[in-house]
């Protein structure tokens, strides 16, 4: 699929979450998020809050068609990507708890897409006028992610226990790593904007190979981390159409369209 607005980036993600329910795939945890973030993004472009809300709208659907592009060749012939095929890959794996799959979903986009939407929406020196919007977009995270937190404490009963072993709670882990992802990727994308054909290949392919080693951390986590989600993923819900349905009503209930 590719959109050619932010409204059919919605919808095609609203797709994907129907078709996650009815199957009960869990490609639809990440969806579920990625769909209430692209809301609250078109919700701000309509209240005028972005300094150029066209540009914005070419931004977010730049950024949505890297998810439709990995999202599209995983279901083709398991290709894309090195770092959505890590995310892509542990679906299927009942081990791996609510919170990494939406990590390993936020990772990737982030680390890799995000800079590459930025510096093909706006090229060359260009760039450096998208700073101010690409910033705003913090504050929408941030108000999502209070959304999702309340949501998958509820789905996991347990998720206070990465806190206390010396981890961070989801909504640590969502907030302070989008954040700082982002601060990267805005680094990335000027990077991106003044470089060739051949030196932006080189760097994407770069980002790809980090952004798929930090989704084997998250995959797999190392010291008191690891016997903490086997114990989180003991008691937390393993319905996923019900998890699916509970993550984007939550979302939703916080941030309209």
């Amino acid at each position: 699929m590719a959109a050619q607005n932010i409204d059919e980036v919605v919808d095609g993600l609203a797709g994907i979450v129907r078709e996650a329910t009815r199957d009960g795939d869990r490609i639809g945890y990440f969806a579920a998020l990625y769909r209430q973030v692209t809301v609250a993004v078109r919700t701000a472009i309509h209240e005028g809050r972005f300094d150029d809300g066209a540009r914005m709208d070419r931004f977010d659907t730049h950024f949505g068609n890297r998810y439709f592009e990995a999202y599209d060749a995983w279901r083709r012939d398991r290709s894309g990507p090195r770092c959505w095929r890590e995310t892509f890959g542990l679906l299927d794996d009942s081990d791996t708890v609510i919170v990494q799959h939406l990590l390993l979903g936020v990772n990737a986009h982030i680390n890799l897409d995000l800079a590459v939407a930025a510096a093909r929406t706006s090229p060359g020196a260009d760039i450096h006028s998208l700073r101010h919007d690409f910033l705003l977009i913090n504050d929408i995270l941030a108000q999502v992610v209070l959304a999702v937190q309340d949501s998958v404490n509820a789905l996991s009963p347990l998720m206070s226990l990465l806190d206390k072993v010396g981890g961070r709670t989801d909504e640590q882990i969502l907030d302070f790593s989008i954040r700082q992802s982002r601060e990267e990727a805005w680094y990335n994308a000027v990077l991106l904007a003044g470089q060739t054909e051949q030196e932006r290949a080189a760097t994407v392919d770069r980002l790809d190979v980090r952004a798929a080693v930090l989704a084997r951390l998250i995959a797999r986590p190392h010291g008191l981390v690891r016997p903490a989600l086997e114990l989180i993923r003991r008691t937390e819900n393993d319905d996923v159409p019900t998890v699916i349905a509970h993550l984007d009503h939550a979302v939703a209930a916080t941030v309209r369209p």
